[in-house]
């Protein structure tokens, strides 16, 4: 069995910025033990797996330990696969989800997704939240399926070490940490080891609650936002609504074939 294997990095403009993602293209399913397998050798903060559909692909994410309900960075990797090496021509595709139906279209040499916006309510659990992050000031601190740690400083973000067991315990998917940018309008950070990722560099998905926050906060539904810490990735953010117009680049990296025995199965 051999299948496609795309490795791109996302919310980049060169290869070695933003975020790497890998893509593996299928007929049909494979058994998810397989798909998770893959995932976990392939050691990336997520791979995706689309197959077609009547209506376009039917796309998933895993990181090297789960299956998530959104991913940001593999769905513009994805949609870069379909666009760019198997030369669909149209200018826009979409991808039935976990999350319901995201498109991504062409905007010149960028992508942009149409993803769901997240609403944000307050978290009472600062103490534990700070020292888990290595005993920051925290300015608000606010949940969605991540928890949003806002600080005055973006030298506060640079400088952060975290705690990956502390963080571990605490609510939600991840921990995205956040400050008012000089040169963007915002930046961040974002942590995971819950979810098998220790730091993501560019997280598409959590930009759905950051710039609903940040446009807020800031009063403009236009964003640019940067991410990262010693990796880093750029990113621009359209609030409409009840939905987020997250826009990218992508660098392609490698093109290569997973080789299995035939009709390889973990079950």
């Amino acid at each position: 069995m051999k299948i496609d294997l795309y490795q791109v990095d996302a919310f980049a403009s060169k290869p070695f910025e933003g975020n790497p993602a890998a893509v593996c293209p299928l007929e049909a399913w494979l058994d998810d033990a397989l798909l998770q397998a893959i995932a976990a050798e392939n050691n990336l903060s997520e791979t995706a797996f689309f197959v077609p559909t009547e209506a376009g692909y039917h796309l998933r994410w895993f990181t090297p330990s789960v299956e998530v309900d959104l991913c940001g960075h593999a769905t513009l990797a994805a949609a870069w696969v379909v666009f760019h090496a198997l030369g669909v021509v149209a200018e826009a595709v979409a991808f039935e989800t976990r999350s319901g139906v995201l498109t991504v279209r062409r905007e010149g040499d960028a992508l942009v997704m149409d993803f769901p916006a997240k609403t944000l309510a307050p978290l009472d659990m600062h103490a534990e939240v700070a020292a888990a992050l290595g005993g920051i000031e925290i300015e608000e601190l606010l949940i969605s399926d991540d928890i949003v740690v806002v600080v005055e400083e973006a030298s506060v973000i640079e400088r952060l070490v975290p705690d990956m067991q502390r963080l571990k315990q605490l609510p939600g998917r991840g921990v995205a940490v956040t400050a008012k940018g000089d040169d963007v309008d915002f930046v961040s950070r974002w942590f995971g080891p819950k979810v098998g990722v220790e730091e993501d560099p560019v997280t598409g998905s959590a930009h759905t609650s950051l710039a609903p926050y940040w446009a807020a906060r800031l009063g403009k539904q236009a964003l640019t936002a940067r991410q990262g810490g010693a990796r880093q990735g750029a990113l621009s953010c359209v609030v409409e609504g009840e939905r987020v117009m997250i826009k990218g680049r992508v660098a392609p990296y490698l093109m290569g074939q997973i080789t299995l025995p035939e009709n390889a199965s973990l079950r």
